[in-house]
């Protein structure tokens, strides 16, 4: 069976045809190195150009010699003279390889390279009858022999399974998914450019915790060995950059890995990328200016505009970014205002009149959420603040002096999807550790989600910190969003996937 048919071929037969490929070109790997032509002892390639360069600055370079190094994709041998193909970090661009160029033996080893063999091309750059602009090549430099064989390249890599699992397969067949990821970075980069623009310092701080605070989520346990003792990877970062803020550095983010044991969607894996950062001397309001200003910076360094497109909904960061409580919300939404409704008995009556579900120790404030979670998240296409939510779901969060049934705190949407959270920080310890304790009660109650009491953060908050507002966004959901991919998959390099054994 050819290399270009396997695609459509059973998965048995697929399997012993690639073997027999393997075979093929591991023979013509020994072939190689019996002859001294070893490719896997070059050590280097001294490249010149990447073919998006040459190809933008033709004009410069018609006629001059370049020398290009990347996978060879595609080749075609038309006796005397033959075209290739060779892709690199910045696109692809055609080789003419002539025997009268290149010379009888070494057009006869061109000839005997496979599809996937990484290559190095020298030759001058000039455009061919059809306009296409190529590489007229002089020498040719087997880099490194591939062994296995490419998907078809018709069909490209289709299979999600094998695209997640085999993501440097999934980088050389499609340009997409390659697009997506390099955009990740340039993303992250345009955040950091912001924050240290606006006089942030970039911190680190431990994944090994003996307390996984910050959140309502379940954490991994392992085992230290070392000290015979139990630790968590976190689940936040929130609770260690403010005891970065009680030390007077004002103005502290991070990003990095956090870790929840819960389960696997379009938009959770159960490692993902988080950043959080805290200013001293403000509140959720100031965050919400952050965010709005943060978001059209990122869009308009990365993509070039405020106006974005996913799922083939347009979303524009360039407007205001609506500004709505979450009673306001579900008032509007759900037609129930909760500012009519005093008791947590009333409040359940009302649930089970809208057929809202929930457990027997929620509260008024926790069936608010639940309304908002049922009747308004999936409205909020366009960039929303949903503001102002009920103390029983925000432990970590600053009352509202007016009416201490409600925090100071924002969750930012777009997309129906969450995208940041944000608060005015408690810094009342008293206060903080009536909520700890609550939470505590929550967790005998069975909430494997509810936070435990952290006495050294405590103890932190008891020598004082300054009003603080904070704010936490989910990289991964930011990236999907910029680059229109639907799957968090999509934006990590190395999503968290079940064992093919199991």
């Amino acid at each position: 069976m050819s290399e270009q048919n396997i695609a459509n071929a059973p998965a048995a037969e697929v399997q012993q045809d690639v073997n027999e490929l393997r075979k093929v070109r591991v023979d013509k790997l020994q072939t190689l190195q019996s002859e001294g032509n070893d490719p896997f002892v070059i050590t280097k390639y001294d490249w010149t150009h990447h073919s998006a360069v040459i190809k933008e600055s033709f004009d410069e370079l018609e006629g001059k010699t370049v020398r290009v190094a990347g996978r060879m994709m595609s080749k075609r041998i038309m006796g005397k003279a033959s075209f290739c193909n060779v892709k690199d970090l910045k696109g692809n661009i055609q080789s003419y390889v002539a025997r009268d160029s290149l010379g009888e033996e070494e057009y006869k080893a061109f000839k005997k390279l496979d599809i996937g063999d990484i290559i190095g091309i020298e030759g001058s750059v000039f455009k061919t009858k059809t306009g296409e602009i190529s590489i007229h090549a002089e020498k040719i430099t087997l880099l490194s022999k591939s062994l296995l064989p490419l998907p078809e390249k018709f069909h490209g890599l289709t299979n999600t399974d094998t695209r997640y699992r085999q993501r440097y397969l999934d980088l050389i067949m499609n340009d997409e998914s390659k697009d997506a990821l390099v955009k990740r970075s340039l993303i992250i980069r345009a955040i950091r450019k912001y924050l240290d623009g606006q006089g942030f310092i970039e911190v680190e701080t431990p994944m090994l915790v003996s307390n996984a605070g910050g959140a309502a989520a379940r954490p991994f346990e392992t085992h230290f060995n070392a000290l015979s003792e139990d630790f968590k990877l976190r689940i936040s970062l929130e609770l260690y950059l403010k005891r970065l803020i009680v030390g007077g550095l004002e103005r502290v983010y991070e990003i990095g890995r956090v870790f929840r044991n819960e389960g696997l969607d379009t938009r959770h894996n159960p490692e993902f990328t988080l950043m959080e950062l805290y200013q001293a001397y403000t509140d959720y309001h100031g965050m919400m200016d952050l965010t709005e200003n943060l978001y059209r910076h990122v869009a308009q360094e990365v993509l070039g505009t405020t106006t974005i497109v996913f799922n083939g909904v347009e979303m524009d960061l360039g407007k205001p970014f609506e500004r709505i409580t979450m009673v306001d919300a579900v008032k509007k939404y759900a037609g129930v205002d909760f500012n009519e409704i005093k008791t947590d008995d009333e409040a359940k009556a009302i649930a089970k009149e809208k057929g809202v579900e929930f457990e027997k120790r929620h509260k008024k404030g926790d069936i608010l959420n639940l309304f908002f979670e049922e009747f308004v998240e999936h409205h909020l296409i366009q960039p929303t603040f949903l503001m102002d939510h009920p103390v029983e779901i925000s432990p970590l969060t600053k009352r509202k002096p007016e009416n201490p049934d409600y925090v100071e705190r924002f969750e930012f949407f777009m997309n129906g999807w969450e995208m940041a959270n944000a608060y005015s920080e408690l810094n009342d310890p008293i206060d903080q550790r009536e909520r700890f304790k609550a939470q505590e009660e929550l967790l005998k109650q069975g909430d494997e989600e509810a936070n435990t009491t952290d006495e050294d953060f405590l103890c932190a908050l008891e020598y004082g910190m300054a009003p603080t507002g904070g704010i936490g966004f989910g990289i991964d959901r930011m990236v999907m969003l910029l680059t229109d991919s639907p799957a968090i998959r999509d934006v990590l390099l190395f999503p968290t996937m079940k064992s093919l054994d199991k």
